[in-house]
């Protein structure tokens, strides 16, 4: 099998897992604090991926460990917004939030690195961000300077979307210079550090060890992180990142079915509506924007 072909099979089952787990770590937060319970699950998977990459992490320089450095603070800063946002939120509702870090991915590259985008792309950010607000205003609060009554839980979520978007960039830029087993473990690494170091200060730390926060630590922790991570480090080297992007629009929709299946949630009209317009936007910009203009701006701005 073709590595890239391979690496698109490869992102598609890790997005079916972290889509999947959703409704678990929101199931685990009844039994445990979002930080402390992120700490476990990420000291977990940096211990399994140091123990397995060792060899390569002996070879290891000083501007690999930079690069691991920069992803972790962003898996971390993503980790963080995501699980203490899932705590306010549905699960369903925090997927399409965190989907719309793939349409950061391209508006960053050109705020930030100045690199090209195509009009779909532009249509495709206006649609997502359109489907935000309808998801996080509530219905009857359009005023924009009534902004104190969004639900927390979605704000955290957004920066969540954003830590992560950032999280893809760097990622691909560190593995197009350094071995992907080293970024792997770095980044995993230096979250769980960061995760274990401010939980104290962030928030009252507690944890009941329930079937459901053991088995949350265990499925995350190894499939949703260790091994997750590492086949994105690893994909990334054969995947534009464009095609990374649209693999993980799939995330919401999974959790959105094991939300239902699970749970038996429904998302209301204006949610909906707002949920179909993120993922519609993150479409429009990644299959029309990828197909009248390839990944050109990506790979310049992540090489």
């Amino acid at each position: 099998m073709a590595r890239s072909r391979k690496a698109h099979l490869l992102l598609v089952a890790i997005t079916l897992v972290w889509g999947s787990t959703f409704v678990l770590i929101k199931q685990a937060l009844l039994d445990a604090s979002p930080l402390l319970l992120n700490a476990v699950r990420l000291s977990l998977a940096a211990l399994l991926l140091a123990l397995y990459y060792r060899k390569h992490l002996a070879t290891m320089r000083r501007p690999a460990l930079i690069a691991g450095c920069v992803v972790g603070l962003f898996l971390y800063l993503g980790y963080a917004f995501q699980t203490a946002g899932l705590r306010l939120t549905t699960p369903s509702k925090a997927a399409f939030l965190t989907g719309v870090s793939t349409v950061l991915v391209p508006l960053l590259l050109v705020l930030i690195w100045k690199a090209t985008i195509h009009p779909w792309r532009a249509a495709g950010i206006a649609l997502a961000l359109s489907g935000l607000f309808l998801m996080t205003v509530p219905a009857g609060r359009e005023n924009l300077a009534d902004f104190a009554n969004i639900n927390a839980g979605d704000v955290l979520t957004i920066g969540c979307a954003i830590a992560f978007a950032f999280q893809i960039i760097f990622l691909g830029r560190s593995t197009q210079r350094f071995p992907f087993e080293q970024i792997a473990v770095l980044q995993v690494v230096v979250a769980a550090l960061l995760t274990a170091v401010t939980t104290p200060f962030l928030e009252q730390p507690h944890l009941r060890l329930s079937g459901t926060v053991v088995a949350t630590v265990l499925v995350t922790g190894i499939l949703g992180t260790a091994v997750a991570f590492t086949v994105q480090a690893w994909a990334q080297q054969f995947t534009p990142a464009t095609h990374a992007a649209l693999i993980f629009t799939l995330e919401p929709v999974f959790a959105w079915m094991t939300s239902f299946l699970y749970l038996n949630e429904r998302l209301g009209g204006r949610a909906a509506a707002g949920a179909l317009l993120i993922l519609t936007g993150v479409l429009v910009s990644e299959l029309l924007g990828q197909v009248a203009q390839p990944d050109v701006e990506l790979a310049r701005s992540s090489g």
